[in-house]
């Protein structure tokens, strides 16, 4: 990468423009508001309130270009080796739509569509067992994209399964979830890629257990024997997914068994549309329209040029309150990297720390912080044009909010007492669905995937291995015989630390 598309570049550009406030940026450019708002479909950015002028912005595209973005997610859908640590493809896009010619790319969307009529069978056959409630068993993929859209496009009135999702191997959360079951109306789905993830396999034992037996579990695995040998599920009521798909990547597969039972399959299938939608924008869009690469683009300026360490998600929509949650995993596991595709270490920093809330209430949380607070944070609103609850002067009151807090962070305000002083020229980006739908939530979980993969690209890291969270699932394997007593850890500190639990126990 050349000096005049690099890192040194926009750093040029971010001391040129320091000191300018965002309402500067939109006087000197009447047409700013018109050139960063950009839609696809039921889904519109406006990027306005970002703090890169035109100059700048020329700059952040010439490096998209110089790391041909375009090649990029045309190798992405085409089946190409993206995750090279594994040597595998990345085809989640192949589960939702058909949008390469590439042989293996074609393949994986007839097996994804075969699995999907199977997963449809299924629903059908439980719809007549007098079952109510659904368990879903999963952790980190498994269960957080899942969990998210259940959540948001769930009927507010009964009249489909109830799905619940047990993830963390801390026995009071299965106590809590089954406590107000009944076994002989609930069904289990067991969710692991590996089918040796310790949190699922400790659960699901409990969850045989609780129900009498495996008749009424099912499971989803990239390893169907082992799923159907470990817990005695017969191989109809398994389901499987494919080692081209991350775990975080694997919403839109069989592991969205518990969105379809909770929302209804054709709902699923509009979900999967929306997003498939999407990625037809993000193929045939060029780099300067492109939301995806907008998005991605606004983030490396806002870590790499600004330096900004934390980037926010704020959800003006309360259905929406698990996308900071489903977010956390899908940017920092896939970004969350400090060597290049080569081995060899990164020249920039990667990954800010995400995180965020549900409107309004983080305003009466952390948002002082955020307006007057020492360190800027960059923020996504998202919040729904339409609302459907029959509360129109909540929702009135929810945008409005929206609304002002964007602008009071971008705007500030002067005071002659320091104390009630806002500094402004906090930069933030408004996402507004036309309504939270199955198509526009999947459009926007496609959106967000495809501006991971863009950082990472122009990062050149691999958005799709994980090997960081190993390290630690191995020693807690190790440390298990120590707690029990029959072996010393090798750790002084922990040494010391089961000392005190034992002499508490």
């Amino acid at each position: 990468m050349s000096m005049t598309t690099g890192p040194d570049a926009l750093r040029s550009h971010a001391a040129r423009l320091r000191g300018t406030p965002l309402n500067a940026l939109l006087a000197q450019d009447p047409e700013r508001v018109r050139r960063h708002a950009l839609r696809s479909g039921p889904l519109y950015f406006n990027f306005a309130r970002q703090s890169y002028d035109a100059v700048a912005w020329d700059a952040l595209l010439a490096q998209a270009r110089s790391a041909d973005l375009a090649g990029a997610f045309r190798r992405l859908f085409d089946g190409a080796t993206v995750n090279v640590t594994e040597g595998r493809a990345a085809l989640h896009t192949a589960l939702r739509g058909q949008h390469s010619d590439a042989a293996i790319a074609r393949a994986a969307f007839a097996s994804a569509t075969e699995v999907r009529q199977r997963m449809a069978a299924l629903i059908a056959q439980l719809e007549g067992t007098g079952v109510t409630d659904i368990v879903s068993v999963g952790i980190g993929g498994s269960d957080l994209g899942p969990r998210l859209v259940a959540d948001a496009l769930r009927d507010p009135l009964p009249g489909r399964f109830r799905v619940h999702f047990l993830s963390n191997v801390d026995g009071a959360a299965a106590q809590r979830t089954l406590a107000l079951l009944d076994p002989a109306r609930t069904a289990a789905i067991l969710i692991s890629k590996t089918f040796g993830t310790q949190e699922t396999l400790l659960n699901g034992g409990i969850l045989r257990d609780w129900l009498g037996g495996s008749e009424r579990l099912y499971a989803v695995s990239a390893n169907p024997e082992r799923a159907a040998a470990a817990f005695d599920i017969a191989a109809e009521r398994v389901l499987p997914m494919w080692d081209w798909v991350g775990g975080r990547y694997s919403l839109w597969s069989a592991v969205g068994f518990p969105i379809a039972l909770a929302i209804g399959f054709d709902r699923f299938e509009g979900l999967l549309a929306g997003a498939s939608q999407f990625d037809a924008h993000v193929l045939d869009t060029p780099l300067a329209d492109n939301i995806a690469v907008r998005h991605a683009l606004t983030a490396v300026w806002n870590r790499n040029a600004l330096g900004h360490a934390a980037q926010g998600v704020m959800t003006y929509d309360q259905r929406l309150a698990l996308l900071p949650a489903y977010l956390q995993q899908l940017v920092m596991e896939s970004l969350g990297k400090s060597v290049k595709l080569d081995g060899s270490p990164v020249d920039v920093d990667t990954v800010p720390v995400w995180w965020g809330g549900a409107g309004t209430d983080v305003q009466h949380s952390f948002f002082q912080a955020l307006h007057q607070g020492t360190q800027i944070v960059p923020l996504d609103f998202v919040g729904t044009v339409r609302n459907d609850d029959p509360y129109a002067e909540n929702h009135l009151a929810l945008l409005s909010n929206l609304l002002a807090q964007s602008e009071a962070l971008a705007n500030g305000q002067a005071s002659d007492d320091p104390h009630r002083s806002y500094a402004g020229g906090r930069p933030s980006t408004l996402i507004l669905l036309d309504a939270l739908t199955p198509q526009s939530l999947g459009g926007l979980i496609a959106m967000y995937e495809h501006s991971v993969y863009a950082q990472s690209v122009l990062w050149g890291i691999n958005a799709f291995d994980q090997f960081g969270v190993e390290l630690g699932k191995q020693l807690a394997n190790g440390l298990l015989p120590a707690l029990r007593g029959e072996t010393e850890a090798k750790d002084p500190v922990t040494r010391a630390l089961l000392a005190e639990i034992a002499a508490r126990n």
